[in-house]
C-alpha cells in the first residue's frame, strides 16, 4: 500500500462518487494494484489462514485494483483504470495465493467498461498455476457475463474456479500475456543466435517517459548496388512498416508480431525472397509504458496512442514522435519508396482476423488499395470478410491508418490488422475454434506470404516457374522431417515380397474367333455371337486353358472356323487336294511345285449378317415385358 495513515483503497468505490471527485474522476483517480492484500472473513484478524485468498497484482502487466468478500466464498474484483484516463478497465491480470485445497470461489469482476465484448460468444478468461505454467481457459459453463442489479445495472463478469493445490500460486488473465521484458529478451535471443550473415539490425528508436526502449527492427537482404538506385529511375527500395502494440492490453497482436519476425529472418523460401527485394521496418512495441503498468489502452499520461498521431507532441507521446519523424524520413527520400504502413491489433468484440482500411476519391487508387486485404483473405482460412471495413470516419483521423493516407505519398496502402482475444468460425460457420499462441503465430505467417503474393500480383516479383516449384517442393519434402504423432503400440512392419512385374505371355495363333450363322450353334441374340471351338469332352466354362488343349489336339485345323483367314478368302490349291486348302502341320505347309497349279477356284465366302442394335426404352418396361421385348426379336428373325 501507498502510505500508513491513509489507505488509498478505503473511500474508493465504483459508484459511489465523493465530494471532492469531479464528474469525469468516476472516483477512480488514486486506484493502483493491489499488493499481497489479503482477504480475510468479517470478525477475523491476526495470522491469516489457510483459505483467506491473497490477491497480487503488483508486477509487470499487472491489473487489479480491489478485491472484497461479499459471502462465504463469493468475491466482487475491481480492475484498475489506466492511469491519468479512468475511462477504460477491461485488462485483468492478478494472482492468488494461499488457498486451501479443494476451495471453490466465485469471482466477480464489476467495473467492465466495455459492455460489447465476446464473454457471451466463447471468450473465456485465462488461468495457469506454478506447478502448471501452461495457460488453459476456464471452460465456458463456469463462465458468466450478465447485467447485475446488485451493481446498479451494471455488466459484470463471473467465473467460478476451484483451487485443488494448496501450494500452487494461481494466475488469471484476460488473454496470452505478452510484456515489455518477453519482448526484450526474445529480441536478444534472436540477435544472438545470428551470425556471420546479419538478417536484420536492432536499434533503439526512441526512450519512452519511463526510459524504456522503443525499438526498430530492420530486416532486408538489399544488395549496395540496389540501394544506389534512385527515385528518378523507378527503381527505388520499396519499404514494409509495421507497427504493434499502440494499445498495451492487445497482447496476442505482439504474437502475431513475433511470429511474423521470425518467419522474416527464419530459413524458409519465401523470408530469403522478401528479404532480398524489400525492406522491413518493425516497431513491435509502440507503447512499453503501458504494456508494462497494465493499462488497457493509454500511455503514462493516459492518453490513447491510435488517436493522437496527427497531434502527438515529442513531450507526451515522444513514441509517436519518433515513428512519424521516420515515415516522413522514409517518404521524402530519393531511394526508398513506403508500400505498406500495417498496424497489428487485437478486438475483443469480434472473432476471426480481418483488415481495416481506407476510402480515397481517386478510384484507381481505392481499387489498388482492395487487392491486398482480397489476398490476404485467400491466405488466412481464419480471415472473416464480413468484418472487413472501408472508411474515412472522422473519429478516427488519429489513427495511423488515417494519418498515413493523409500526409503520406499515394503509393502508401495503410491497414489495421485485427485478430480476436478469442478465436474464429471454422467451416461450418457454428463451431469456434480459440486461439492459442501458435494461432498467432501462424496469422504472422500467413501475412509475409501475402505480401510475396502482392508482389508477384502487381509484376514486381516474377511468378515462378512450375518445374521449379515442383524441384524446390520435392527437395524440401526429402529432407523435411514432419513430427507425426505416435502411438504406444509398435506394430512391426513385414518386408513386402517380391513379385514379377513382368506381362503374361499371349498366344496369339489361338485367339481365333469363329462367326457360325447356322442354326446348331446359334446363341440368345439370334446366332451372331461369335464362338470358340471347344475341345470334346469340354464345358464353355472352361476358359483358355481346354481352348489351348482343343487347338493344338489335332492335327489339321478346319479353315471353316476362321472365316477371315487368308486361307479361306483366296488360297491357291493343288489338284492332289481337290481344289481344297494344304493342311497345315506343325505351323508349316505342303511343299508344292508353280507348275503343279493350274487353276484358281473360288471359294464361297460366308459372310455374317450385318450387326445392328436394337434400342428399347427401359421407362416402358415393366414385370415379364424384357422377355416378350426379346421374344418379339426372335420371331422377327425368323422371318
Amino acid at each position: 500500500m501507498l502510505g500508513i495513515a491513509v489507505d488509498p483503497l478505503q473511500h474508493t468505490s465504483m459508484y459511489e462518487r465523493g465530494s471532492d471527485d469531479s464528474e469525469d474522476s468516476d472516483g477512480e483517480g488514486g486506484l493502483g494494484n493491489v499488493s499481497r492484500v489479503i482477504i480475510r472473513p468479517p470478525g477475523q484478524s491476526g495470522k491469516a489462514k489457510r483459505g483467506h485468498l491473497c490477491f497480487d497484482a503488483a508486477f509487470e502487466t499487472g491489473n487489479l485494483g480491489k478485491a472484497e468478500l461479499v459471502g462465504e466464498f463469493e468475491y466482487d474484483l475491481f480492475l484498475r483504470p489506466d492511469t491519468c484516463n479512468p475511462r477504460f478497465r477491461f485488462w485483468f491480470n492478478f494472482t492468488v495465493d494461499n488457498v486451501k485445497q479443494d476451495q471453490r470461489v466465485l469471482f466477480n469482476i464489476v467495473n467492465i467498461s466495455k459492455s460489447r465484448n465476446l464473454f457471451a460468444s466463447g471468450l473465456t478468461p485465462l488461468v495457469k498455476s506454478s506447478s502448471r505454467p501452461k495457460w488453459q481457459r476456464l471452460p465456458k459453463r463456469q463462465v458468466f457475463f450478465y447485467r447485475s442489479a446488485m451493481h446498479q445495472g451494471h455488466y459484470v463478469l463471473s467465473f467460478a474456479f476451484i483451487f485443488d493445490k494448496e501450494e500452487d500460486v494461481y494466475q488469471f488473465c484476460l488473454a496470452w500475456p505478452y510484456s515489455y521484458s518477453r519482448l526484450q529478451s526474445y529480441l536478444n535471443v534472436i540477435d544472438a543466435r545470428q551470425g556471420a550473415d546479419k538478417r536484420f539490425t536492432r536499434c533503439v528508436l526512441i526512450k519512452s517517459l519511463q526510459n524504456r526502449n522503443v525499438d526498430l527492427l530492420t530486416i532486408d537482404h538489399v544488395t549496395h548496388k540496389q540501394r544506389s538506385t534512385n527515385r528518378l529511375d523507378r527503381s527505388f527500395i520499396r519499404v514494409i512498416v509495421i507497427l504493434c502494440r499502440s494499445h498495451s492490453s492487445e497482447a496476442p497482436a505482439s504474437h502475431v508480431c513475433q511470429g511474423l519476425i521470425e518467419f522474416l529472418v527464419g530459413n524458409h523460401p519465401i523470408a530469403g525472397v522478401l528479404r532480398d527485394n524489400f525492406v522491413f521496418k518493425i516497431v513491435p512495441m509502440v507503447n512499453p509504458d503501458g504494456v508494462f503498468l497494465g493499462n488497457n489502452r493509454c500511455n503514462l499520461m493516459g492518453q490513447d496512442m491510435n488517436r493522437n498521431w496527427h497531434i502527438g507532441s515529442e513531450f507526451t507521446q515522444p513514441e509517436l514522435h519518433a515513428v512519424k519523424g521516420m515515415l516522413k524520413e522514409l517518404d521524402n527520400s530519393d531511394t526508398y519508396q513506403i508500400d505498406f504502413v500495417i498496424d497489428l491489433h487485437a478486438n475483443s468484440s469480434m472473432h476471426g482476423c480481418f483488415i481495416y482500411g481506407n476510402t480515397y476519391e481517386d478510384v484507381y487508387r481505392y481499387e489498388r488499395h482492395l487487392v491486398f486485404p482480397r489476398l490476404f483473405a485467400s491466405n488466412a482460412p481464419d480471415y472473416v470478410a464480413d468484418h472487413t471495413m472501408f472508411n474515412a470516419d472522422e473519429r478516427k483521423a488519429g489513427s495511423i491508418r488515417r494519418f498515413s493516407c493523409e500526409r503520406l505519398s499515394d503509393t502508401v496502402n495503410a491497414y489495421t490488422l485485427e485478430v480476436s482475444m478469442a478465436g474464429h468460425y471454422l467451416k461450418d460457420g457454428k463451431t469456434i475454434s480459440l486461439y492459442n499462441e501458435d494461432g498467432y503465430y501462424r496469422v504472422g505467417r500467413n501475412l509475409a506470404r501475402t505480401l510475396l503474393q502482392y508482389y508477384r500480383f502487381i509484376n514486381i516479383l516474377p511468378m515462378p516457374i512450375v518445374s521449379e516449384v515442383r524441384g524446390k517442393r520435392r527437395g524440401r519434402n526429402r529432407h523435411a522431417h514432419h513430427s507425426r504423432s505416435r502411438s504406444k503400440t509398435r506394430y512391426e512392419v513385414k518386408p513386402r515380397p517380391k513379385t514379377p512385374r513382368c506381362h503374361a505371355p499371349i498366344a496369339y495363333t489361338n485367339l481365333s474367333i469363329c462367326y457360325d450363322s447356322g442354326g446348331g450353334n446359334s446363341s440368345d441374340e439370334g446366332g451372331f455371337s461369335p464362338t470358340r471351338p471347344l475341345a470334346p469332352g469340354s464345358s464353355c466354362f472352361s476358359g483358355y486353358r481346354n481352348y489351348r488343349r482343343a487347338a493344338t489336339a489335332g492335327s489339321c485345323m478346319n479353315p471353316a472356323h476362321d472365316q477371315y483367314s487368308p486361307f479361306a478368302l483366296g488360297a491357291k490349291t493343288g489338284s492332289d487336294h481337290g481344289g481344297g486348302i494344304p493342311c497345315i502341320h506343325g505351323g508349316g505347309r505342303s511343299k508344292k511345285s508353280a507348275a503343279q497349279v493350274t487353276i484358281e477356284v473360288p471359294l464361297p465366302v460366308n459372310v455374317p449378317p450385318k450387326p445392328y442394335l436394337s434400342i428399347i426404352d427401359l421407362n416402358q418396361l415393366t414385370r415379364g415385358s424384357l422377355k416378350l421385348k426379346s421374344n418379339s426379336f426372335d420371331a422377327t428373325d425368323r422371318r
